[in-house]
C-alpha cells in the first residue's frame, strides 16, 4: 500500500512534479483537487501500489465517483496518442483543468515525451488567453492541445474578427476535441479557418480519449454488446476507489480473460470500421411504448440554426409516459415557431413521432458541470419545473 496525496490542480508545476513521481517512478498516488492551495494534511488515504492517479468525476447523469488508474494505463494511453501522431513528440498546451482526465493527460503526455507543456493562466478560458499561451510554445516543435466544444466554439467565434485567434488555431498540428459531442457544424467551421480538429472518445475509465475520429488507437479494441459500446486495452482503469460493486458493474471479463469497460453509451461500428456513438443507454425514454434515444433527438435539434448547445431531456407525460423537452438559452429559442421547427427537424432525421419535442424551456444560462459538459440532471429539473411536474 502507498499514500494517495491531494495535490492542488491549480498549481500546475507541483501537479506535474507529483504526476512524474506517480506515473514514471511509482511514487505516491495523486488525487488532483480544485484550487491552488495545498491542504494542511495532503494524505487522503492508502491505496494499492499499482495505482498512480485517482480522478474524481461528476457525470452529467450519474453520481460522482473516484476512478483509479495505474501508471502503466496512463503511459499506455499517452504512447498510443503519440503513435497516432506518427510518433511525433511535440509540445502541448494545457487549456483544461488538471482535475479532469483530458487535462491530466496533457501533462502525462508531456512527461512521457520529455517536453515541457505550456499552461494557460488561471482565471477562465478566453480567446485572448489562448493566443497568449500559444505564443509561449516552441516554434521548432509541432503543437498539440485538447479542448472541449465550448472552448472551441469561443475560439471559432472570436476568429471571425481577430486574426491572432485564427492564426493561433491554425498553428496547432492537432486539436483533440472531447468531453461531449460537438454541436453541429462546429468542427466544419473550425476546419474552414485552418484548424486541424480531431474528435476523441473516451473517459476517465479509459485514461482519456482512446478512439480518435471514430477509430480505436493502437492497443484499443471496441465491441458492441446489445447496442452498448465496450472498450478494452491496457489503458483501462483499475476500477472505482472503495466501490467494488460499482467496479463489478462497469468492468467485465470475457471468456478469454480479456477485461472490458462497459461505457453505458449506445453505438455501432460501421463497415468502414468507425465507431459511431448515438447516445447514453440510460438516456433512452419509453414514449407510447416506443424506445427513443434522447441523444438522437438532441443531434437533430442541434442541426437547427441557433440550437447548437440545446439540451434534450425526458419529461413525464400523462398519455405517452415520457416525451422529449428541449432546454436552451439562445435567441432562437425565443422566436415564434421555434418548437415547431424542432419537431420538423426530428421528423427530417427519421425519428419516430414519439421523438418530437413537446416542450421548449427557455433559460437565462444552460446548466453546466465544472467540466463544461451539460448538467442533464439540472436541465431535467428545469424542464419538469416549467410544467409544474
Amino acid at each position: 500500500m502507498k499514500p494517495l496525496i491531494r495535490v492542488p490542480a491549480g498549481d500546475v508545476p507541483l501537479l506535474t512534479v507529483q504526476l512524474r513521481e506517480a506515473v514514471l517512478l511509482d511514487g505516491p498516488a495523486v488525487l488532483p483537487i480544485h484550487g491552488d492551495h495545498e491542504p494542511a494534511d495532503p494524505i487522503e488515504t492508502l491505496v494499492d501500489d499499482e495505482i498512480a492517479l485517482v480522478v474524481e468525476t461528476s457525470g452529467s447523469t450519474d453520481a460522482p465517483k473516484r476512478v483509479s488508474l495505474s501508471g502503466s494505463a496512463l503511459r499506455a494511453s499517452a504512447r498510443a496518442t503519440s503513435q497516432w501522431f506518427g510518433g511525433t513528440h511535440g509540445q502541448w498546451l494545457l487549456a483544461l483543468p488538471g482535475t479532469y482526465i483530458a487535462g491530466i493527460q496533457v501533462l502525462v503526455r508531456s512527461l512521457v515525451a520529455g517536453t515541457e507543456p505550456a499552461v494557460m493562466p488561471a482565471g477562465g478560458f478566453t480567446p485572448e488567453a489562448f493566443v497568449a499561451a500559444a505564443r509561449t510554445l516552441d516554434a521548432d516543435r509541432p503543437w498539440f492541445t485538447s479542448l472541449v466544444p465550448v472552448q472551441l466554439a469561443r475560439l471559432v467565434e472570436a476568429a471571425d474578427g481577430d486574426r491572432s485567434v485564427r492564426a493561433a488555431l491554425g498553428s496547432f498540428e492537432a486539436i483533440l476535441l472531447g468531453g461531449q459531442a460537438a454541436p453541429a457544424g462546429l468542427v466544419e467551421r473550425a476546419t474552414a479557418i485552418g484548424a486541424r480538429v480531431h474528435r476523441t472518445y473516451g473517459s476517465s475509465e479509459t485514461a482519456g480519449g482512446c478512439v480518435y475520429d471514430g477509430r480505436a488507437l493502437n492497443g484499443v479494441d471496441v465491441r458492441i454488446v446489445d447496442g452498448e459500446v465496450q472498450l478494452s486495452g491496457r489503458m483501462l482503469a483499475q476500477g472505482y476507489l472503495g466501490d467494488p460493486e460499482r467496479t463489478a458493474r462497469a468492468f467485465t471479463i470475457d471468456a478469454d480473460g480479456r477485461r472490458w469497460y462497459r461505457t453505458g453509451d449506445l453505438g455501432s461500428v460501421g463497415e468502414d470500421g468507425r465507431l459511431r456513438v448515438t447516445g447514453r443507454a440510460d438516456d433512452v425514454m419509453i414514449s407510447g411504448g416506443v424506445k427513443v434515444v434522447l441523444g438522437e433527438v438532441e443531434r437533430a435539434v442541434h442541426g437547427v440554426d441557433g440550437f447548437g448547445d440545446a439540451i434534450v431531456v425526458a419529461v413525464p407525460d400523462p398519455e405517452w409516459g415520457e416525451r422529449a423537452a428541449v432546454v436552451d438559452a439562445g435567441h432562437a429559442a425565443r422566436t415564434a415557431g421555434a418548437l415547431e421547427a424542432l419537431r420538423r427537424a426530428t421528423d427530417a432525421a427519421g425519428l419516430p413521432p414519439a421523438g418530437r419535442p413537446v416542450r421548449l424551456v427557455v433559460v437565462d444560462d444552460l446548466p453546466r458541470l465544472a467540466s463544461g459538459k451539460p448538467d442533464r440532471v439540472a436541465a431535467s429539473a428545469l424542464a419538469r419545473g416549467a410544467a409544474g411536474a
